[in-house]
Formats: C-alpha cells, structure tokens, sequence
C-alpha cells in the first residue's frame, strides 16, 4: 500500500528502535504537549516574537553588535511566524558566548502545510517511525547543503565563528526521539542546534540571515513536506517497522523469547560501524557474508500484516537455550543480534524482524562497579568475615559478586529473559567443576555456580540464552541447544542430551535444580542521594555520564546504542528526587511511574520545557543500571 501524495527526491539513511521502551501502542502522535503556549511552558530568555519578516530585519540590525545581543532573537513561545512556508521557529536561550553551547531551535510545520496522511502516524508506533524517517532525512539534507559545516579560520580568533545547523544524528535503530515527533494534531515538530555566526565576537547578522532566512527554509522543504518525499518510500519504512513491532508482541502467545528471520544478516560492518556487512566483500572466491537460515526443526513463520508476507525463521522457544560452537563461528554474533532485538531496525539493516522479548536483559561481569543493597544471596553467601549478602554493598564489586548482582537487578526490574555471553563472564560464577569441589569443599566455596540455579531460574518463568562454547555441563540443564557452524545454524538438541545422558557428572546441576531459587528483595531509591554534589551533569559518550564530581560507567549496560538515549538516562536521574519524594517506593514503581510519564508526555517530560533535540527513549532498565550504578551514599534501602 501507498500513502497517496506527492513525489520527490527525499532521502534518508541511518536507525534507531521499540519494544519495552516505549509505552503503548495506543494514541496518535507522539504524545507531546499539543502546544506551546506560555501557560505550559516555562520562559528559557526572551520572547519577542512575530513574523518572519520582523525576524530577518532584527538579524540585520544585531548584524556587528556584541555577541551577547543575540538574546533579543529568543522566542520560546511566540515564536517567529513564516506564513509562506507555513511554520513557527521558536529559539530557546540564545548562546552568550561564540564558545558557548550552541542555541537550541524548535520548528513546527502546520499539518496542513506537511501534509502527511493520518494513516501514515495514526498509532504510537506509525508515529515513532514516521519521525525517525523525517529525522534521517533532515540529517541528510542538512548534511548534503553543507549547513552542518562550521565557518572558522584555523588559528584566528577573530575570523568567523559558528554558522552550523546540528541534527541528531539518526542510529540503525528506529527509537522515539526527540528530534522530530509528528505532534497528536499532525504538526511536525523539528529540534536542532544552531551555531549562531560571530567573528571574533561581533555578531555576524548577514551569515544569521543566510541560516534562517534561506537554509533553514530549504531544509523544512525537503525535508518536512510530504510532496517532497518519495510516498512509497516513506510508506515502505512505515510500515515494516510496525510490522516489526507487531511480531515481537506476537512473541509471548506463540511461546517464543526471539525469532530471526531467514535471509537476515547478522554481522556488521566493523566493530565501529554498526551498518551491515556487505555482502560484496570477498574471502577468495566466496562473499565472506552468511545469511541466516533457521533449522527446519525450529523454524516458525510470521503472516506479516503489512507487507502481506509469510515470514519463516527461527523461534526460540521459552526456557533454557544454548548457542555452542567453535570460536569465531557465529555464536556471539547471533547473540548480539538478540541483545538489539528489542528494538526495532531500519528497512535495509539486515536485522529487521530479529526481535527479542521486550524485556529482555543483556547479563556480564562487571569488575568494580558500584554495588548498593542487594541480595545476592541466591547466589553468594558465607563470605569471608561475615559480610551480608542478603543486603551486599560495595564500592568494588568482583567479576562473580558483580555478575550476581547484575542479574538481581534485572530481576528486580521485572526482566523475563537473560542474555548471557560466557566471554563477559566471571568463570568462577557460572561453573565449578569435579575436581575443583574435590579439592575446595562446598563450605569454604561462597559461590553456588549460575549452572545450578539456571533450572530454578526457569521454573519461575525465566528464560536464558547462553552462549557457552568450553563447558558442555550445561547440556544437562538446556532444552534447546543450538549450534553455529561457520555461520550456519543447526539444531543439535538430541545430540546434546544424548551427550549429557551417556556421560553423567557430579557437578550437582540436576540435584540443585529441585531446591528453590531464593528472594528477590525490592528496594526503595533514596530521591535525596541522587542530586548531583556541584550541581552540573555533562554527557561524555554513549557510556559515561559527568553526574556531578561522580563519573558514571554504563559501559556495562550493552543494550543502550546510542548518546541520545544516554542523554535521556541523564535527564532521567535529575528527576528521580522529585519522583521518588519521600514515598518510599520502590525502584520498580518510580521507574513504572516514570514510563507512564513518557508515554503521556513524551521526551518532553524530562526537559522542564526546555528544546533538546537530542534525546532517545532508554528502557527502564537501562535507566534502572543507571540508577545502580551512581556512587552515591546511602542511595538505597531495602523493602522489609
């Protein structure tokens, strides 16, 4: 099917994705404020307003005046009205400074000047992707007019400064954003950063004039307008990402916790460029690219109800499954395919449709992290000096007391699915062979090994998939194994329980497996702790956060792909002293209460009305390691 309406030459590379993150499927738009008036949005400098005509004039007046008089162009609920092209810039505190962080732009086009069908953004998710398409192609075009190049003289303080339009940059993952929303009443609404032009720090009002009088018009044409856009194009992107979204919700009522469809390609680009392998790069004769082909005994298949398709790949049932094989054979790749699963691709990714049960949660040793007030007694216990596992607390966490408290955390949060790669993982914690418990006895051995709790795991609705290709005790606990050869899948199930039937061990795993799991012990976030000492928060990569004096490592959290959504898990901490306030909830309910938040609000719930174009939905759980990994005294208490 086809939204009917214009053509054009609209092109937009690049991702972002769904599931767990992002509220319900209900609702149009983005479910942002539906407008911007002064009674719902607080004042960032001036308002002065009108219309673009008095705009472009009042550029040309500050054209040579100090930098600073660049304030009187702030317009943060009046906005500066373009009647001809049909939209409002709003511009937030401007910057003081030609150093300074650049001035953050709002644009609304009015839905009768973009017109978009409803159709194309009538639910949550058409919404989110519809967006996430604009945002690409406004990166694009900003890009291909060279308005994202900054003017500046190498080495001269007084040649020209700034001048530069910033998008987000758009991920291969379909995530809400913030950069452009399609509003509830089918305005679009567009955030950006622009570089106000200075020399020296004289204001350069004819270069202003230029970005906002003939770049940013351009732009919100081609970028923003429906009969700019190839419709079919824009239709296709759409579509397959709801298509997407609707298998993982179909997941949960066939029985599955993933599926990866035949034909998809697994492998990136590089370790550093997330985009899929291409498939013309040869190993002698041969693509060095192997598409994924399920096993016939595992295969599933999907009637896809947009793209009017049978799907067939394979499902990965509930319980227990292993992926095994040699090294460098596929096994990690597949399960970094899955660990992204919960978020849905760009049409071309190669991993559209492998999705992953929305609560899903990647699990892996983290050497020295910040511990607060976990129980980790089901797995940790009789420590040396009497140090309480049932409350443990540290400030340098080992690999298997971090690994312990990685997956209470995630159960605390209400994950349903372990993701567990045995490479990222302390040995000590997920094995204990014969010998080993010959020599050191059970009593001086604090560790009970992952591989004795796994079954208990599962009796309680837990699924895992593990990737493990040195110890095949785990045979004796798995209900589907899987095996990568060479980047090929099979199904070697019966294989491996005949192995583990036809050589029994004393590693205890069946024995263990009939005890119970142990208690998962809620708690409560102290609101009060999180507030940052000197009271500034600096982003510094996707992994690590400046929370005031207090460097914050997410570098253990996988599943966040991408600065945005780390900007967001920012803003999220600030508010946790107004959220918890005093009530003693637990960090589940904060957390719950928080999404319910987004999903009304949207983003904008996080900014206090402030334009930021640079934010992406984070899971709760993702907000959640956060959270836990804050140094902060005293930050949590336990729900007696």
């Amino acid at each position: 099917m086809s939204y009917r309406g214009g053509r054009g030459r609209g092109r937009g590379r690049g991702g972002r994705g769904g599931g767990y993150y992002g509220g319900s499927s209900g609702g149009r738009g983005s479910q942002g404020p539906q407008s911007f008036d002064s009674s719902t949005q607080p004042r960032t400098g001036g308002d002065n307003g009108g219309t673009h005509s008095d705009f472009v004039e009042l550029l040309r007046r500050l054209d040579g005046k100090q930098y600073p008089a660049y304030h009187d162009i702030e317009s943060s609920t009046r906005g500066w009205v373009n009647n001809i092209e049909g939209y409002t810039l709003y511009i937030g505190r401007a910057q003081g400074d030609p150093y300074a962080k650049p001035t953050r732009c709002r644009v609304i086009v009015k839905g009768d000047t973009a017109k978009f069908p409803p159709v194309s953004h009538q639910n949550k998710v058409r919404s989110v992707a519809l967006g996430d398409y604009l945002n690409r192609v406004l990166y694009q075009s900003c890009k291909d007019m060279g308005a994202d190049v900054k003017a500046r003289e190498a080495g001269n303080w007084n040649g020209p400064k700034g001048g530069d339009i910033e998008i987000s940059k758009p991920t291969q993952h379909v995530i809400e954003q913030s950069a452009v929303r399609i509003l509830p009443n089918g305005d679009i609404c567009a955030q950006f950063t622009v570089n106000l032009p200075a020399r020296g720090r004289s204001i350069l009002g004819h270069k202003a004039v230029q970005i906002f009088d003939q770049t940013l018009p351009q732009l919100v044409q081609k970028s923003l307008i429906y009969t700019s856009l190839d419709a079919n194009v824009v239709t296709r992107h759409v579509l397959n990402v709801e298509d997407q979204e609707w298998v993982r919700s179909n997941l949960e009522i066939r029985g599955l916790v993933a599926f990866v469809p035949d034909g998809a390609i697994l492998p990136r680009m590089s370790g550093a460029d997330d985009r899929p392998m291409d498939e013309t790069v040869k190993d002698g004769e041969n693509s060095k690219l192997v598409r994924f082909h399920s096993p016939d005994t595992l295969r599933v298949s999907f009637d896809l109800p947009n793209m009017g398709k049978t799907l067939a790949g394979i499902g990965i049932r509930k319980g227990i499954t292993l992926i095994v094989g040699g090294g460098f054979h596929g096994k990690s790749t597949l399960l970094s395919a899955l660990q992204v699963g919960m978020y849905n691709k760009i049409p071309g990714d190669g991993r559209e449709f492998c999705v992953c049960s929305s609560t899903a949660v990647k699990i892996r040793s983290e050497d020295g992290r910040n511990v607060s007030e976990v129980n980790i007694s089901p797995f940790i216990s009789n420590l040396p000096f009497g140090k309480n596992t049932e409350c443990f607390a540290s400030p340098d966490a080992s690999g298997s007391t971090s690994q312990a408290t990685n997956i209470m955390e995630a159960l605390e949060m209400g994950a349903k699915t372990l993701l567990i790669d045995e490479d990222t993982c302390a040995t000590n914690f997920m094995i204990r062979d014969d010998k080993m418990m010959e020599l050191v006895h059970k009593d001086k051995e604090p560790i009970t090994p992952f591989l004795y709790k796994v079954k208990t795991l599962s009796k309680q609705g837990i699924s895992v998939i593990l990737v493990v290709g040195s110890c095949g005790d785990f045979f004796d606990v798995a209900d589907t194994t899987i095996l990568m050869d060479s980047y090929s899948c099979y199904d070697v199930t019966n294989r491996a329980k005949q192995i583990a039937a036809s050589r029994a061990t004393n590693n205890g795993a069946l024995a263990a497996s009939r005890a119970s799991f142990g208690n998962v012990t809620p708690r409560c976030p102290v609101g009060t702790a999180f507030n940052p000492n000197n009271g500034k928060i600096t982003v510094r990569s996707k992994a690590l956060i400046a929370y005031g004096d207090v460097e914050l490592d997410l570098s253990g959290l996988e599943q966040i792909v991408s600065k945005e959504q780390t900007n967001s898990i920012a803003l999220a901490l600030q508010r946790l002293t107004a959220l918890e306030n005093g009530s003693k909830m637990t960090i589940f309910q904060v957390l719950t209460q928080l999404n319910a938040l987004l999903d009304h609000e949207g983003l904008e719930a996080l900014t206090n009305g402030q334009f930021d174009g640079s934010l992406a939905r984070p899971r709760t759980f993702e907000i959640a390691g956060a959270i836990n990994r804050l140094r902060a005294n005293e930050s949590f208490v336990q729900l007696k």
